[in-house]
């Protein structure tokens, strides 16, 4: 098997994030729910990964790092936590459902919404999202590089024209975070949403956000959270103001042991390795006839993402062909991304992605090639 879907999940991870799972799960109580060792084992444990992830993304401190269970939780808790009826909000075409869909609903509710556009290449409208701004937007929220094309968004420029303004800038880092450097204080960014099990590398069911100091969010869920049990109001005191009931601290165990592989080896290096597998495959599938490939490619500055279409051939069928005949895991669809399709003008055939590990080889680029010219051979 070569797997080439890094975008939707890591399937190749250090062994030692298994390994921690599974230690945690013989030797782990409940964080924060009682004062015998198993529980303290926990508590510091998950105040470790705080501390951690604060670290790499430069917040505000331990204590304002909170836990969920993927991304999409994170972004509901700041979307649905931030906003109320009457307030402009502003997102991009580029953006994932995960970001689209509580807005959406939002909206519903009496939410204003603009959504900023694109070039042919995909490049995001900084303009439409300035216009936005200017007219008095609450939040920005947008994610930091599409899962479709890899093209990568200017978040700072975006930041610090929010900052400037007023606006609330919400990122969605679900395609960066382990991947480019991300700095919560030069960046502008009020609120960070991550997952662990992208390039962070860590186990499914892992993530959080990020929230600056002094950032209000109203709790998504209320609920048990070890603390202030005779309140009757979920505690202000943050993290537990956004973590009601009991954290994946197994999971989280494991995205410690990921996110101390990254500092050992460098995220710099990791990304670099990703990036020139993508580009040779870029480089390869643009030669091959019938290939029609998404996104920006005039700069490096990318995502490990290649996004394409055989002809007119339906994605799931290339997708499929290239995992029944050869083995090689693809993603086809629609990617969760419908406003970038509809940009591109690829509702109906969706597009077949390909995304790189530090963990994939050259073989695997070239073996996904010939595949793809021999697509072309036997089914067209």
């Amino acid at each position: 098997m070569i797997y080439l879907d890094n975008a939707a999940t890591s399937y190749y991870r250090p062994p030692q994030v298994a390994q921690a799972v599974a230690e945690a799960m013989e030797s782990m109580g409940n964080s924060a729910r009682g004062s015998c060792e198993p529980s303290m084992r926990a508590a510091r444990m998950i105040f470790r990964v705080r501390s951690m992830v604060n670290r790499l993304f430069h917040g505000s401190g331990p204590e304002q790092t909170v836990f969920t269970g993927n991304v999409t939780e994170s972004l509901n808790v700041a979307i649905k936590g931030l906003l109320k009826p009457g307030d402009l909000a502003v997102t991009t075409v580029l953006d994932h459902n995960s970001v689209l869909r509580p807005l959406y609903e939002m909206e519903r509710l009496g939410v204003r919404l603009r959504i900023a556009g694109c070039d042919s290449r995909g490049t995001v409208d900084y303009e439409g999202i300035e216009k936005g701004i200017r007219a008095g937007a609450r939040a920005v929220v947008c994610t930091h590089a599409s899962n479709l094309t890899g093209n990568v968004v200017d978040i700072r420029r975006i930041g610090k024209l929010c900052r400037e303004q007023g606006t609330l800038f919400v990122v969605d880092a679900a395609q960066t975070a382990g991947e480019f450097p991300i700095d919560m204080e030069k960046d502008c960014i009020d609120v960070l949403c991550f997952t662990g099990h992208k390039s962070l590398m860590g186990p499914q069911g892992t993530g959080g956000l990020c929230v600056r100091r002094g950032v209000e969010i109203r709790p998504l869920i209320s609920g048990g959270s070890g603390i202030r049990t005779f309140d009757r109001g979920q505690p202000p005191d943050m993290p537990e103001s956004l973590e009601a009931g009991t954290l994946n601290g197994h999971g989280l165990a494991g995205l410690k042991a990921a996110l101390e592989y990254l500092e050992d080896q460098g995220i710099e290096k990791l990304t670099k390795r990703k990036q020139e597998l993508a580009w040779e495959f870029y480089r390869g599938a643009v030669q091959l006839p019938g290939i029609r490939v998404y996104g920006d490619f005039t700069g490096p500055d990318r995502a490990p993402v290649v996004a394409l279409n055989v002809a007119e051939e339906d994605s799931g069928k290339v997708s499929g062909y290239l995992a029944e005949r050869f083995g090689i895991c693809t993603r086809s669809g629609g990617h969760c991304a419908p406003l970038m399709h509809r940009a591109l003008g690829t509702e109906i055939q969706g597009a077949v992605r390909f995304s790189f590990s530090h963990f994939n080889t050259e073989e695997d680029v070239q073996e996904a090639l010939a595949a793809l010219g021999k697509y072309e051979e036997e089914m067209m």
